[in-house]
């Protein structure tokens, strides 16, 4: 146990830290004990027990800096563990409950944060413990100056598959005083203190815009789309019909978002599993269609008398809803279970949930993956219309009149960007670690995205109205 205790502690990586943990672990549950004996090593610290009687009560553990007792809390207590009735723990059965620091210099994929570099393990010799309908509960003390700036989640390691990553646990309460972790199964844990811009008011204030923005903006999509059906003039124009589909991309994405949350809190599986399928599909398909349009854009303004192409709108119908339709359905093959309740905010897991995706990993390598190449190639687009539209009207040849239609519609153009998409990269370049006034100004943006799609598609129709028939892409581009 001192070997392995000397290896947790050392600053280098020569030592497998994991692995020095499950042979600690593995010394801890071999040892022989009557009823409750104290180990300590280094920096490794446990309480053994054996339950006397019948199996079936409930056990409390505790550990303080040089005690540890069963049943009987300390006065200087660091750390309390709870295991229900539920396991029947009897005489022939061992628990062990133990804490190790780890160097303050190591550097460990994802615990960083750990608070005091504890970590806490809890097994039973002899049992693979998981779906506990009544939770374990792990308690530790914080002596750490706490704030409301501070996000304190209790996380565990996946150790049966050598992963150092942690994941947070089923749920994490706290107060100035005490974290307390829930478990549905023992393992290693720990707790996350992050120092973060974002107080629980901020949480709150942007949780209402957002409520409120999107639901603005899925009224008046909706109006766009039945304006769309209602005139025949515009269901010809093949730019307006790249525009509805975008509508109704942030339609479905409004309403799945805007009812996520009933979802999640509701007892249907089943219904949690279709608003979290959807919500993701229809937040890839606002992506998609976000790119086609910066395509269709480029098209139009620049490449609108070299190019042809064959059934056009069906080829970027195709990619727009098809694409999308792909990654969520090799998601679902991989493991529906991937999609479910989660919390809104990861570093609040005890706070607000929704019905998405479930896995950190599996959620940032599809929705930031394409939210990436939509957004690079968005602003690519763009810097290809304004070079082109500096090339063309800020000539000597051009007069000042000429200048300023010119500018005029560079505003416009940037304004139109923006409603399709330049506004999500706050996230992209701050790799999603906005503070506060960033976070607001995204909050705004992106959920009254659909309703400043409104405006812009009221106001350029009244400019058109007034105006002869100008060539569009359906005329350039065909789409028969």
């Amino acid at each position: 146990m001192e070997s392995v205790s000397q290896c947790l502690a050392a600053k280098n990586k020569a030592c497998d830290k994991l692995q020095a943990i499950k042979t600690l672990e593995d010394i801890l549950l071999k040892t022989k004990v009557n009823q409750t004996s104290l180990f300590r090593a280094n920096r490794s610290m446990a309480v053994l027990h054996k339950p006397s009687g019948s199996s079936g009560k409930s056990i409390d553990m505790y550990l303080s800096d040089a005690e540890g007792s069963v049943d009987e809390d300390l006065p200087n207590r660091k750390l309390r563990a709870y295991l229900p009735k539920e396991l029947k723990l009897g005489p022939n059965d061992t628990v062990a409950f133990w804490s190790v620091q780890l160097p303050e210099e190591d550097d460990w994929e994802g615990l960083k944060d750990l608070y005091k570099h504890t970590l806490i393990g809890l097994s039973v010799d002899g049992m693979d413990v998981s779906g506990l309908t009544e939770p374990v509960k792990i308690t530790i003390s914080i002596t750490a100056n706490m704030n409301e700036t501070v996000n304190v989640t209790c996380v565990y390691l996946n150790t049966k598959e050598n992963d150092t990553i942690p994941r947070q646990c089923d749920n994490t309460e706290y107060n100035e005083t005490h974290a307390t972790c829930f478990s549905s199964h023992l393992t290693y844990f720990g707790v996350l203190m992050v120092s973060a811009d974002l107080s629980p008011k901020d949480a709150e204030i942007l949780f209402y815009i957002t409520y409120i923005g999107c639901g603005i903006s899925l009224l008046a999509l909706v109006i766009t789309v039945l304006f769309f059906i209602t005139n025949r003039k515009l269901r010809g124009d093949d730019s307006k019909k790249i525009h509805i589909s975008l509508a109704v991309a942030l339609i479905l994405l409004n309403v799945h978002f805007l009812s996520s949350q009933a979802a999640a809190a509701s007892s249907s599986t089943e219904l949690c599993l279709y608003v979290a399928l959807l919500l993701h599909y229809s937040l890839l398909a606002s992506f998609t269609w976000m790119a086609l349009e910066g395509f269709h854009l480029y098209l139009l303004l620049v490449k609108v008398f070299n190019v042809y192409v064959r059934r056009y709108l069906l080829k970027l119908s195709v990619v727009g809803w098809g694409l999308p339709a792909v990654i969520v359905s090799v998601v679902v093959i991989i493991d529906k279970n991937l999609y479910g309740r989660t919390s809104v905010m990861s570093s609040r897991p005890n706070e607000t949930e929704i019905c998405y995706i479930t896995d950190d990993r599996v959620k940032l390598g599809t929705t930031l993956g394409l939210f990436s190449i939509m957004f690079l190639f968005n602003v690519i687009m763009f810097g290809v219309t304004i070079k082109w539209f500096v090339s063309t009207h800020f000539t000597k040849q051009h007069g000042q009149r000429e200048r300023r239609v010119a500018r005029k519609e560079i505003v416009t153009l940037l304004v139109l960007m923006v409603l399709l998409g330049l506004s999500w990269g706050l996230i992209f370049f701050s790799l999603g670690q906005l503070p506060a006034p960033g976070l607001y100004v995204f909050c705004i943006l992106n959920s009254l995205q659909g309703f400043f799609i409104f405006i812009y598609f009221m106001l350029h129709l009244k400019n058109s109205g007034n105006q002869s028939a100008t060539p569009s892409p359906g005329t350039q581009v065909e789409s028969s």
